[in-house]
Formats: structure tokens, sequence, C-alpha cells
């Protein structure tokens, strides 16, 4: 089975996170947690899901009355497939660029010292 190709949208991305903290879940599981911070309608979650299978970013088991919708990909394979989408299209693929500015507004001494650990083992598998 082929991954899926298509970058989730905003409002996809919103089902999504909830999706990989509980699925599979039916179109109601869905859309309680989703209105549990921002008010939006049964049938607008019904309809994106469905546009999201569509898209091949769900899929969906039909075999119960309830049809149960899971992520088609991981989590971390969305992150990724994101940021390589913006890194693309925002910092003409440039990494350095692009670390520049999601560091432009500070990080905490915690981040700062989790990136310089990963900096060192990157740096370790290139020796």
């Amino acid at each position: 089975m082929q991954k899926s190709k298509a970058v989730p949208t905003t409002t996809e991305l919103n089902l999504l996170n909830i999706l990989w903290k509980i699925q599979p879940a039916s179109v109601k599981r869905v859309h309680e947690k989703l209105t549990e911070t921002q008010s939006v309608g049964y049938t607008t979650v019904l309809k994106m899901l469905q546009i999201m299978h569509d898209k091949g970013l769900v899929v969906r088991d039909e075999s119960q009355r309830a049809h149960l919708y899971k992520a088609y990909d991981s989590e971390v394979h969305t992150q990724n497939s994101i940021i390589k989408d913006l890194l693309h299209k925002a910092f003409s693929g440039s990494k350095y660029n692009l670390v520049v500015r999601a560091l432009g507004d500070g990080a905490s001494k915690e981040e700062i010292n989790g990136i310089r650990k990963l900096l060192d083992n990157l740096e370790q598998k290139q020796s």
C-alpha cells in the first residue's frame, strides 16, 4: 500500500491530530473530541472525513454501521511531509534558513540543549 502524497490543510491536520490519539474512531467520536475546543457541526466533520478519505489521508472501515476512520499515515510521516513541503515552498530547500527562522523568536534553555544534543549526534554520524 502506497503512502498518502497529500499534504493536509490546517483543518485536516486538526482532525488527524484527534485520530492519532483515539483511532480508529467514528465520526461521532471525532466530532465529540473536536467540539471540546471549537464549535463545529457533525455534518461538517463527516464531510471533512469523507474528503480526507478521497484524498488518501484517512482510511475507513465500513464493516460496521458506524464507519470507523483512522489516519492513513503516522503522525511522524505526516509531519515530515509538511516540513518537506514548507522547506521547499518557503525556504528554497534550505534547512539552515528554516532553522534560523524557527529559532528567530528564541528557544528555551531545554530546547537549546536538546537541539545541541541532536546536532552533536548528527555530526557523530557523519564522522
